[in-house]
C-alpha cells in the first residue's frame, strides 16, 4: 500500500486497506469497530440508510482512489520480488544446483523433549539441492527474498516461521533488495545470526554475512515426494540449456570425483 499514508491526520495501514477492499466487494454491512470508525474520518468510507432502515457504509471515490494506489502499489513490489526471485534461482542454477520455487514444504518446529511435534507449512521463495546422487551431499539451501522493509520486519517477528526455513534448508539466505535510493532494506545486524544475508547492489548479489551450515544426512520422505510433485526451474536461454553437452559432460565429470574421493570441492 501507499507508504506513510496519513488524511485527515489517520495513519492507514494495511489493515485498512484490506478493510476497504472487503467492504467494496460485499454489501457493505458496518462492522462499527475502531478500523470502520478510521475510515469513516479519513473519508474513504460513507454511511448509509437503506430504504429498509438498515445502516450500511459504502467506498467513497475518495475510497477507490486509495484502493487503487495501494493495488499498483503491491503490483510493483510484487514485480521486484519476482525479478529478484528469479535471480536467486538463476545464479543457483549456474552454481549447478537443481532449484525450485513456490515450494510449499511441512517444516518441523523446534520442540521441548515432553511436548507434542509441531509442524509449520513454509514456502520459500527458493529452494535448492546440489546436483548429486549421494544424500549426504545434497546441501538443502533456502533463499528468502525481502524487498520491503515492512515485510522483511514482519517476517522477523515470527520465530516459527523461520525456524520452519532452517529446518528445510541446512542454510537459510535471507536476500535484501533495495529502496528507490538505492540503499539495502536492511542492515546485516537486524537479521538473526542463524540466517545468512546478501543483498542486492548494482545489479549484483553480495554477501553481507555467511550463512551457518548444518549437516543434513537426507530430505525427509515428505519433502521427496515435494519434490518430485514440483517442476525445478530451468536456466535462461542465455545461460545454456541445463541438458546441454557441456552440462552433461559437468555432471558425469562430478558423479567421478563422488565415487572416487567424495563429494566436489
Amino acid at each position: 500500500m501507499p507508504r506513510n499514508t496519513t488524511i485527515n491526520n489517520i495513519a492507514l495501514s494495511r489493515t485498512h486497506a484490506r478493510r476497504l477492499r472487503d467492504v467494496y466487494r460485499s454489501a457493505g454491512w458496518p462492522c462499527q469497530d475502531s478500523v470502520e470508525v478510521e475510515l469513516l474520518a479519513a473519508a474513504l468510507l460513507q454511511r448509509a440508510v437503506e430504504p429498509s432502515g438498515h445502516d450500511k457504509v459504502r467506498v467513497t471515490d475518495a475510497g477507490i482512489a486509495f484502493l487503487a494506489e495501494t493495488f499498483h502499489t503491491n503490483r510493483q513490489a510484487r514485480s521486484a520480488h519476482d525479478v529478484l526471485v528469479d535471480r536467486v534461482a538463476q545464479q543457483m542454477l549456474r552454481d549447478g544446483r537443481i532449484v525450485w520455487t513456490d515450494l510449499s514444504i511441512r517444516a518441523r518446529l523446534p520442540s521441548e523433549p515432553e511436548e507434542a511435534t509441531r509442524w509449520k507449512i513454509c514456502m520459500p521463495d527458493v529452494f535448492s539441492i546440489r546436483n548429486t546422487t549421494v544424500a549426504g551431499y545434497l546441501e538443502p539451501v533456502v533463499h528468502e527474498i525481502k524487498v520491503s522493509r515492512a515485510d522483511l520486519l514482519g517476517d522477523l517477528k515470527s520465530k516459527d516461521k523461520r525456524d520452519s526455513y532452517l529446518d528445510a534448508g541446512g542454510q537459510c539466505w535471507y536476500v535484501l533488495g533495495c529502496d528507490r535510493k538505492g540503499k539495502p532494506i536492511a542492515e546485516a545486524e537486524e537479521i538473526p545470526v542463524e540466517c545468512g544475508v546478501m543483498v542486492l547492489q548494482n545489479e549484483r548479489l553480495e554477501v553481507l554475512r555467511n550463512a551457518p551450515k548444518r549437516a543434513v544426512a537426507d530430505l525427509p520422505f515428505a519433502l521427496w515426494v515435494v519434490l518430485a510433485k514440483a517442476t525445478p526451474l530451468r536456466a535462461h536461454a542465455d545461460l545454456g540449456s541445463a541438458d546441454g553437452s557441456d552440462q552433461a559432460m559437468l555432471l558425469e565429470r562430478a558423479s567421478e570425483g563422488e565415487t572416487r574421493s567424495g563429494p566436489p570441492p
